[in-house]
């Protein structure tokens, strides 16, 4: 299972390479390489029973061939074939060497899609195989597998090469789980499931084999997540906390308003372990507005007060100098020693900042992933905040927490979601919710408007920038093109300034500005000197100008709900009325019904539900984000059931002893491997 691909028959050097593009470098990769789909080619169809637009697999022989050029740079090789009673054609384009292989008297296996332009039916070729009397063939008969492949593996070598190394390789497959535990799920042997999902006799043994699979890849998962959170209680004792809240009771005094009910209920829990002589792991899911920052920052302040540092850890550099602007702010009265750390952080600064680490001057630090760099230092990290966490992989999450010995670790998003997939992508932490929003803030109300309804929009933009109210204007989604983005929202500023907005003073805001220039806007916002922000998404966490009550977010079909739902978060600031416009240039249907569930939803765990079911959830926060699993063939929301019954037998194997015993030996060792495997 473990020998290197190339040693399979019919791989070799070249192909391997190729393999390894794909993740494939043993036979084991090879074996838990699924097909993506399959095609029912149980039957054999005659050709005068061929129905225009089905896709269909034949048996029949070439007869004679014809070639016309249709036009230049395409060329139709056309083969006229008999299945021995009827008459048909089969198509090729620019494949003119299809003759010579196939000559006239061949039998061939041919699959393709079915048209028909006179009364005899033509099937375009996508594959086709050389066949004979029997039929005997890994390309039809049965459910035939196509695979994830990559540039010069074709569907027939893949079938060719995996059915090689079932053949060699499934006599030594070992079975992870006991007999007794198969009986108690009902489900099929490890051999046969490896077996049943690349080459299924019917639809029951693919379904049987994909229980299988699914239920042993979230259960592996889970008992990863369990034994490391196990091992780290257990280890060793964390840092229990100073009970004295002092410094505490003395911030909350300071602010303006009083905490909401869940905050307070939320800093408890948060508090009560910090107390506790083990290593905290906590997630804090909280909507937009909620006051996770609050919270976040009465934790760090509660490790202070002991004498300990505390790190907060965002992912991106505005979202970093938000934060330090606000904690700036929010702590002034304690005269707290509290530093910035970025990638754009100067040489000169940086030195400084990495000293007061080393020496324990700086209690607070706040930045991005310029804490996790080697040469940073702490004198004595007690806790480590990350803030949306989603962003963010395991990995770094680790790396964070090894800067002190077993700090206490709190990590938030405000993308709220659904508890099933919390369990999935944070199962190895604790989970408080704010679920409760300040008094008073109204729901924003939000339209989705075309294109053509934009001026509606601009209409409103103008009478609250008149009331003396400001609003944002949110360039559209370009995908990992910072330097795309940034050009598209410099000339909608521009077009702004000039045609639609002239009297009103109009700022620029983008990823690919210094530090100091997005801070200077950032303030100039915040005190009402710009009136209209045109910006990319770096506004979508952490800003807070209550004064802003109008979002307009052009191409709004690009973003995911849960997204969207964060952009529409930055105007529910305030006690004002607050407004989102989702434009879009998309007349789809669904697009338009996806975004209605904005309009009609302001609760952010329901949006993401919904998101979830229409996007999945490598899409639920608009890309894909670092911090979420790739599953082989588990799906959700489809196999939730599997993943919390997979949760609970994780839990009770280790609470019971039984994962030590021998016949749970290789569902271990499969755990710890993952554990390794994510570097948690």
């Amino acid at each position: 299972m473990n020998r290197p691909i190339a040693q399979v028959k019919y791989v070799g050097h070249k192909k391997a390479i190729k393999l390894s593009h794909l993740g494939i470098h043993t036979t084991r990769d090879l074996l838990y390489h699924f097909p993506r789909r399959y095609e029912d080619r149980r039957q054999l169809k005659p050709l005068n029973q061929l129905v225009p637009g089905e896709t269909v697999t034949v048996r029949v022989m070439v007869v004679s061939w014809e070639q016309r050029e249709l036009r230049p740079n395409l060329v139709l090789v056309r083969a006229e074939v008999s299945d021995g009673h009827h008459r048909g054609y089969a198509l090729w384009f620019n494949q003119p060497y299809i003759k010579r292989r196939l000559p006239p008297g061949s039998l061939v296996l041919l699959t393709g899609k079915v048209s028909r332009r006179s009364i005899f039916p033509e099937i375009q070729v996508e594959e086709y195989e050389l066949g004979d009397s029997e039929g005997s063939s890994l390309n039809t008969g049965y459910l035939v597998p196509f695979y994830p492949s990559t540039a010069g593996l074709t569907q027939q070598w893949f079938r060719k090469v995996v059915f090689q190394a079932l053949s060699e390789s499934l006599p030594f497959v070992e079975e992870t789980l006991p007999l007794k535990w198969r009986e108690r799920y009902r489900l099929v042997p490890l051999s046969k499931a490896l077996k049943d999902i690349h080459f299924p006799a019917d639809e029951e043994a693919l379904r049987q084999a994909r229980r299988r699979l699914i239920y042993e890849e979230l259960l592996i998962w889970e008992l990863a997540l369990a034994l490391h959170n196990h091992k780290r209680r257990m280890v060793a004792p964390g840092i229990a906390h100073s009970r004295d809240n002092t410094l505490v009771e003395r911030f909350l005094r300071s602010l303006p308003f009083s905490l909401t009910k869940a905050q307070e209920r939320v800093i408890q829990e948060i508090f009560a372990d910090m107390e506790a002589p083990r290593p905290m792991a906590r997630l804090l899911q909280g909507d937009v507005g909620s006051g996770k920052t609050i919270v976040a920052a009465a934790a760090l302040l509660k490790a202070a007060a002991g004498g300990w540092q505390g790190a907060l850890m965002v992912p991106t550099e505005v979202l970093a100098e938000q934060h330090f602007l606000t904690f700036k702010r929010l702590l002034a009265p304690l005269s707290l020693p509290i530093a910035l750390l970025t990638g754009s952080t100067s040489r000169k600064d940086r030195e400084k900042i990495l000293l007061g680490l080393e020496d324990g001057y700086i209690s607070i630090i706040i930045g991005t992933h310029a804490l996790i760099q080697q040469d940073v230092n702490f004198k004595a990290l007690g806790l480590a905040v990350i803030d949306e966490q989603h962003r963010f992989g395991v990995r770094q999450r680790a790396e964070l927490s090894s800067k002190g010995f077993l700090p206490d670790l709190l990590v938030m998003t405000a993308t709220p979601i659904p508890r099933t997939l919390a369990l999935v992508a944070y199962g190895d932490l604790d989970v408080s919710l704010l679920d409760e929003l300040p008094p008073g803030r109204k729901p924003v109300l939000t339209y989705v408007l075309s294109e053509s309804q934009r001026q509606q929009a601009y209409r409103l933009i103008a009478r609250e920038v008149l009331a003396g109210r400001q609003a944002y204007i949110v360039c559209p989604l370009i995908e990992e093109s910072e330097v795309l983005e940034a050009a598209a929202a410099t000339a909608k500023a521009q077009e702004l300034q000039t045609k639609v907005f002239p009297g009103f003073r109009i700022g620029l805001l983008h990823g690919r500005m210094r530090p100091a220039e997005k801070e200077e806007i950032m303030e100039r916002f915040r005190q009402g000197e710009i009136q209209i922000l045109v910006s990319t998404t770096v506004i979508e966490v952490g800003v807070d100008i209550p004064n802003a009550t109008v979002m307009m977010i052009e191409g709004a079909e690009r973003y995911g709900l849960a997204q969207l739902h964060q952009l529409r978060g930055r105007v529910a600031r305030s006690y004002y009325q607050a407004y989102c416009f989702l434009v879009t240039r998309n007349n789809d249907v669904e697009a338009k019904r996806r975004l209605k569930v904005l309009v009609e939803n302001h609760d952010g765990f329901a949006i993401a539900e919904a998101d979830l079911k229409l996007r999945g959830p490598g899409e639920l926060f608009g890309t894909r984000q670092h911090g979420w699993p790739e599953f082989r063939l588990a799906e959700f929301p489809r196999d939730l059931k599997v993943l919390e019954q997979a949760r609970k037998d994780a839990h009770f194997l280790i609470s019971s002893g039984y994962l030590d015993q021998p016949e749970f030996a290789v569902l271990k060792a499969l755990a710890e491997s993952k554990i390794q495997q994510l570097k948690l």
